[in-house]
């Protein structure tokens, strides 16, 4: 029996008995333009591994960037922070800020209380059976139930979902931000010197609250308003709900508190005098620019007069507008009224609500202030 050795592989040139037969794998043979197992190809690194990863930013070199460029420019930024127009806009914002944040956290707090303790079914009771009694009613009881523009919209769906009238539960989602304690009080401190103010701002939000309601029991059709889905907390306790809608709420509105205190220190600072006393100047102009801006500002009730007291250039009446609109329709309150109760409710209540909310506010303010 003879005995057949091959070559080591690349040393020698292979024989008869080494060419590869009709069964053996090809690939086991690397052509002279293929690399072996051994040999790296190109692109890669001596270790195999693919060198693009190590070109990716990662978080503390990132950091480090950011640190290097602030120590190269801290000149340019420490002058910038020097400036006239800086020192009257950080002055204008934390003092906005600061004034409105214990109103901001005890308005959360006590609208978390009672949208996680108590029933809706208390509402239901409370309410008188005709729809045209309850909605002055459901306004009023806004005036003693604390709760933000965020909460009153979930309180309104879960009492349209527990069978009230429609009509009444919109009022109460209307009144409830605008006129409860936590808000009156909150404008008394921030215009301590005009307290007609303060029952402007009752008066004018109570009057949409109410005719809003009785204009939807008119000429509201059922197919507009889509019953709300039932909300859920998820197996969560009564302590975690309530702590769970605290920290939820906080950062929402805290968010855009400091967007408003910012608006409001830019308006201050950085807008040309000029501009604010041509817009000031004029009456009705004044009242619109307001209004359009409380609803792109979008900031909550519990805050939003202390906002509104910084806006001196505008005359009372133009601030009463501000503090009436805000509160009853925004640009997050549109959202959420179109995610509880429809897109087709949302496009009719909220302009119906802007054009009443103004015209009641020029109305109440040429009479109160």
């Amino acid at each position: 029996m003879a005995l057949t050795g091959s070559a080591p592989r690349g040393t020698g040139r292979p024989g008869p008995a080494d060419a590869p037969g009709p069964d053996d794998p090809v690939a086991d043979v690397p052509g002279p333009d293929v690399p072996g197992p051994d040999v790296p190809g190109p692109g890669a690194s001596g270790s195999g591994t693919p060198s693009e990863e190590s070109r990716h930013l990662d978080s503390p070199l990132l950091l480090t960037l950011v640190l290097l460029t602030a120590v190269m420019f801290q000149e340019p930024v420490r002058r910038a922070l020097a400036a006239p127009v800086t020192q009257s806009w950080m002055t204008v914002f934390v003092a906005v800020f600061v004034q409105a944040l214990p109103f901001l956290v005890l308005g959360v707090l006590l609208s978390a209380a009672i949208a996680v303790f108590v029933p809706p079914s208390f509402f239901a009771r409370a309410l008188p059976g005709r729809p045209a009694l309850a909605v002055p009613v459901a306004g009023a009881a806004g005036a003693v139930l604390p709760g933000c523009e965020c909460a009153s919209v979930p309180v309104a769906g879960a009492l349209v979902r527990t069978g009230v009238a429609p009509a009444a539960a919109l009022a109460f989602l209307l009144s409830a931000p605008a006129i409860n304690p936590i808000v009156l009080t909150a404008t008394a401190v921030a215009f301590p010197n005009d307290p007609g103010m303060v029952l402007a701002r009752f008066v004018a939000s109570l009057l949409v609250a109410c005719a809003m309601g009785w204009l939807w029991q008119r000429h509201g059709r059922t197919d507009w308003l889509r019953p709300p889905a039932r909300s859920s907390s998820g197996g969560r306790s009564g302590g975690a709900a309530f702590w769970g809608s605290v920290r939820h709420d906080v950062t929402h509105a805290g968010g855009f508190l400091v967007a408003g205190a910012m608006a409001a220190a830019t308006l201050k600072a950085v807008v040309p005098a000029e501009w604010l006393r041509a817009a000031a100047g004029h009456p009705v102009l004044s009242v619109l620019v307001l209004a359009v801006l409380a609803v792109l500002l979008s900031i909550c009730s519990e805050a939003d007069a202390f906002v509104a007291a910084s806006l001196t250039q505008f005359s009372p009446t133009a601030r009463l507008a501000f503090l009436v609109v805000g509160p009853m329709i925004d640009l997050k309150l549109f959202a959420m009224q179109a995610g509880t109760f429809g897109r087709a409710f949302a496009l009719r209540f909220a302009p119906a609500t802007f054009v009443l909310a103004v015209a009641v506010s020029a109305l109440t303010g040429a009479v109160l202030l």
